[in-house]
């Protein structure tokens, strides 16, 4: 079947059969690797996209659930060459040990920062438990949620001046 959706702002189409999870039409089809399967079980977060603005395991949907509907992946953040402030800010924060879980945990902080600008170390926790790193011990990421929370509201300080 095909199966059409918006993927980082571009229309996609890929053929699809009823089993196809939406991290292999992702990976294989459209070639948008920066989406990495850890578990394929939906325990460790490093499939994390957006479906429809909201956090999902890419791992755990399947391809025919996006019909329609509108994705975005760790690729789709950056403008150009530029990195997005999530993603500088981890890499300033020295949050990307080995990488493999990076770009889970960076999409799960757009939609926290996105939905909660300012959030407690308590809403930064909870809105990445889905994730799993084995490098950092977390005191890294949770400084790089930090540190993007603060880039992003001086961002907005500057639009608005």
């Amino acid at each position: 079947m095909k199966v059409r959706f918006t993927v980082n702002g571009r229309a996609a189409t890929v053929e699809a059969d009823a089993e196809m999870r939406l991290l292999d039409a992702l990976r294989d089809e459209l070639h948008l690797t920066g989406t990495k399967e850890g578990c394929g079980e939906g325990e460790c977060g490093a499939c994390t996209v957006l479906l429809d603005g909201r956090p999902v395991n890419s791992c755990l949907v399947l391809a025919a659930q996006a019909e329609g509907r509108d994705v975005l992946t760790i690729e789709g953040l950056a403008a150009g060459p530029q990195l997005h402030p999530i993603q500088q800010a981890f890499v300033d924060a020295g949050a990307a040990q080995c990488g493999f879980c990076t770009p889970g945990f960076v999409m799960s902080t757009y939609a926290l920062l996105r939905d909660h600008p300012a959030p407690s170390d308590e809403e930064i926790l909870t809105a990445l438990e889905g994730n799993l790193c084995r490098c950092t011990g977390y005191v890294k990421i949770v400084d790089a949620v930090r540190r993007a929370a603060e880039r992003l509201a001086e961002a907005r300080a500057q639009e608005t001046a």
